[in-house]
């Protein structure tokens, strides 16, 4: 079931997204965050900074996965992911560090690493709630449009117009990693609730396509029709084709 939820600002956009997650924590303090990167959350997370620190949720108990890291890029790259959660989220609550896990873009060997995260995975039980962004060509985590698409985690070969839509944080698109691990399909289908977010006109069309058109692995984010619990976050620009 798709749940649709338009806000007219910036501070509703984070407020909203903010209070489904600490409504979690709040009946769960011991919930499994799937969490997401990239300029949409954000402002989400300095939302539940600010909760943290009125002493209105909790992180110590909470364990976190992140959905995806580019291979080749160390923990304290600019651009990791890991420093991004680190800087955005981790750094500011109460979060036992040994609970969040990002995948390790580093590896030597990346396969094995794969595998080993979706162990994690599987140990810790089912993700009680999973942040998404969508990318322009319908991608979630770093699951490409693909004639067939992965269940578990894997590593990936970035599309070119995924990596020139990442390129605005890195000097050049030549310096944006080529390959990354994401979790997979099935792993974020697992689920109990999901929460998608996006913001601006740009994002308009791939939305509607995704929520309304044929399921269709060419559009990863459409598979999430088939999931019974998804909320979808948007902006008026981005909700502007969805009824």
């Amino acid at each position: 079931m798709l749940n649709i939820v338009k806000v007219s600002s910036d501070e509703q956009f984070n407020e909203v997204g903010a209070g489904l997650v600490a409504g979690l924590l709040q009946s769960n303090p011991r919930a499994i965050l799937g969490l997401a990167t990239g300029s949409t959350p954000v402002g989400v997370y300095s939302q539940l900074i600010e909760l943290f620190q009125k002493g209105l949720i909790s992180f110590a108990q909470t364990r976190s996965f992140n959905l995806d890291e580019y291979i080749g890029l160390a923990p304290d790259h600019p651009e990791s992911y890991r420093r991004f959660m680190n800087e955005k989220l981790f750094n500011h609550i109460d979060i036992d560090m040994r609970n969040t896990h990002v995948p390790d873009g580093t590896a030597a060997d990346p396969e094995q690493a794969a595998l080993e995260y979706t162990r994690m995975l599987d140990e810790a039980g089912q993700i009680d709630l999973q942040l998404l962004g969508i990318g322009h060509n319908g991608h979630i985590g770093f699951n490409e449009p693909a004639d067939e698409l992965q269940a578990h985690t894997h590593v990936v070969e970035l599309k070119k117009d995924t990596r020139a839509a990442n390129a605005r944080f890195f000097n050049s698109v030549d310096e944006v990693p080529t390959h990354a691990m994401t979790m997979g399909i099935g792993s974020i289908l697992k689920s109990r609730q999901i929460l998608l977010m996006a913001k601006g006109a740009s994002k308009a069309d791939i939305l509607k396509r995704a929520l309304t058109g044929p399921l269709t692995t060419q559009c990863p984010a459409s598979l999430l029709q088939t999931h019974p619990n998804v909320v979808i976050l948007v902006d008026q620009a981005a909700g502007g084709r969805l009824s």
